[in-house]
């Protein structure tokens, strides 16, 4: 899978890419912002997107909306340190996975390797749906 990756911190940019290569999968580009990340897509339309969800220069959030607002069939995966996957879910980014900081080896592995296989994530599913409405009594 070809996996362009979003993320503003330098560091943790470098450790998600040797994840995912050591996930057998390729690294198509490393971008700092949101803004990067749209013009990097378009770029390379990688099969998956990671996207930090704080990023200077538009967050993930907003970025995520507009590639998927380009093309539907986008795969964007947000990841976030500062906001768990309720909260995430909340703003209905679109993402198809919100994974939390620190992620694992075993989490890109598994999320890449589900995606590879065209399976859908069901173990994600939960944290992506809008919240229902509080009924009114």
């Amino acid at each position: 899978m070809r996996v362009l990756i979003a993320e503003d911190d330098k560091p943790v940019a470098g450790t998600l890419a040797a994840m995912v290569r050591s996930s057998k999968h390729e690294v198509v580009e490393i971008v700092g912002s949101g803004l990067d990340a749209i013009h990097a897509y378009e770029r390379h339309k990688p099969d998956v997107v990671i996207m930090d969800y704080l990023m200077s220069r538009l967050n993930g959030v907003t970025a995520c909306r507009n590639i998927l607002a380009k093309d539907p069939t986008a795969r964007i995966i947000l990841v976030s340190g500062a906001i768990g996957p309720k909260e995430l879910s909340v703003s209905h980014s679109g993402a198809i996975a919100i994974l939390q900081k620190p992620i694992s080896v075993a989490q890109i592995q598994e999320v890449l390797d589900t995606l590879a296989s065209h399976e859908t994530l069901p173990l994600f599913e939960e944290t992506i749906r809008p919240p229902r409405p509080v009924p009114r009594i």
